[in-house]
């Protein structure tokens, strides 16, 4: 067990480190109102990041998920604003991230384009679509009841932490204990072999990438509902954050590895990293520079693991 989940270990751990000099150097950081702001700040980003994570098993990747919040967001405050109660909203929102998956997932599982060429092409289409559908003006005039999702200000935290922890745990266990989550495992590990034990392998690609829209959709609203305005230029750089994350909690960007637990990690290392620069007196320009030698030293760690894999693989008597 700790050798399959060390990656998650090594990131915990340095995590548990940053909070202690946190801790030490500026105390502040960890004040009511800072550990509010960073959970209901990622925890949009959490949400997605576990859609990316049944992605990237597969062996794929999705970078059109900053377009689809986008997307997303101004769909809920549109029909929020059109009336409906923010329930069937928040329903309205998840359709539109699932149709825009679904059709991403067609054109890569049946249509064998390669997804990143896809969520490429999707991500300009919407993007571009989006700002001509809305000129660039921002949703506003939101009914108060859309607001913290007609709940109080206090009690939408503790709400919509506790619904991500729901999704994470679902996640977690149903990778590891029902068959479509072992048929993810084998098809980012060999796609070929798990066609040939049975499992309908466009079918599941077609369905993770349709999950990834829904759970898109629905971080949007997690998002929008802090906020008494929709922008039409939401989640840009989405996509950096949660592939980033997904990478750096212990996933393999080839697929086959990764965890629902992974993640988790990973969102909130790279989440912490930006606040806690500030409090530390560093500049906050190197947030990105940070983030990004962390991703390179995961994806290197992962190349490495593999070529040694590869190499015992070799070695062993057939």
């Amino acid at each position: 067990m700790r050798h399959h989940y060390r990656r998650e270990i090594s990131i915990a751990l340095a995590g548990l480190l940053l909070g202690l000099a946190l801790a030490i150097v500026s105390p502040g950081y960890f004040s009511a109102e800072n550990i509010t702001d960073l959970l209901l700040a990622n925890l949009p980003v959490l949400i997605v990041a576990l859609g990316m994570t049944l992605v990237i098993l597969t062996g794929e990747i999705d970078i059109s998920v900053g377009a689809t919040f986008a997307i997303c967001a101004v769909v809920a405050g549109l029909l929020a604003k059109a009336g409906w109660p923010v329930a069937l909203a928040a329903v309205g929102a998840c359709a539109a991230g699932a149709a825009i998956g679904s059709i991403n997932g067609a054109l890569v599982a049946y249509a064998r384009i390669p997804s990143i060429v896809v969520t490429l092409a999707t991500m300009t289409a919407l993007r571009d679509g989006l700002r001509w559908g809305t000129e660039g003006a921002w949703v506003q005039e939101l009914p108060p009841s859309f607001q913290w999702l007609g709940l109080t200000q206090s009690t939408y935290p503790v709400a919509a932490t506790a619904l991500t922890a729901a999704l994470v745990a679902a996640c977690a266990w149903g990778l590891g204990h029902i068959a479509a989550g072992r048929a993810i495992y084998a098809i980012g590990s060999n796609v070929e072999a798990a066609r040939l034990a049975g499992f309908d392998t466009r079918r599941i690609k077609w369905a993770v990438f349709a999950l990834l829209g829904a759970l898109t959709g629905w971080a949007a609203v997690v998002n929008a509902v802090r906020f008494n305005q929709i922008p039409s230029n939401a989640g840009i750089g989405l996509e950096m954050k949660v592939v980033a994350a997904v990478v750096v909690g212990g996933a393999s960007i080839s697929g086959g590895r990764g965890s629902a637990i992974g993640t988790l990690v990973g969102v909130a290392l790279l989440g912490a990293i930006g606040p806690a620069l500030t409090f530390l007196g560093v500049n906050a320009y190197w947030e990105r520079a940070i983030q990004g030698a962390i991703i390179l030293a995961a994806v290197a760690a992962d190349a490495l693991e593999r070529h040694a894999h590869r190499r015992v693989a070799s070695a062993t008597p057939a």
